[in-house]
C-alpha cells in the first residue's frame, strides 16, 4: 500500500470534468484506489464517490493505492492533480 497527499489546484475544484478525468485515469489501473477527505473515504474509481467529496480549490486529499500497479497509479494520479486535471479554464 502506498499513500500520497495532494492539493486540488484548479480554481473550480473537483467538479464534474476533473472528477471524470480522475476516474478515467484511475480505471486504467488494477490496484484499489481510495480518497480520504475530512473523515470520508471514497472509491476513487467511482464518479459518484469522487463527486460526493465536493473538494474545492485548495482542498488537501489523502490518496491510497493498494495492489500490483500501485506505484504507477500513484505517479499518474498525483501528476494529474499537479496538472490541474488537464482541464482548460475559460
Amino acid at each position: 500500500m502506498v499513500k500520497a497527499s495532494v492539493k486540488v489546484l484548479n480554481e473550480a475544484g473537483l467538479h464534474a470534468r476533473p472528477a471524470s478525468e480522475l476516474v478515467k485515469v484511475a480505471s486504467k489501473y488494477k490496484c484499489d484506489f481510495n480518497i480520504h477527505f475530512y473523515g470520508y473515504r471514497v472509491n476513487g474509481k467511482s464518479i459518484l464517490g469522487v463527486l460526493t467529496l465536493a473538494a474545492e480549490h485548495g482542498s488537501e486529499l489523502e490518496l491510497e493505492f493498494d495492489g500490483e500497479d500501485e506505484a504507477e497509479a500513484k505517479e499518474a494520479i498525483t501528476e494529474l492533480f499537479e496538472n490541474k486535471f488537464n482541464v482548460v479554464s475559460n
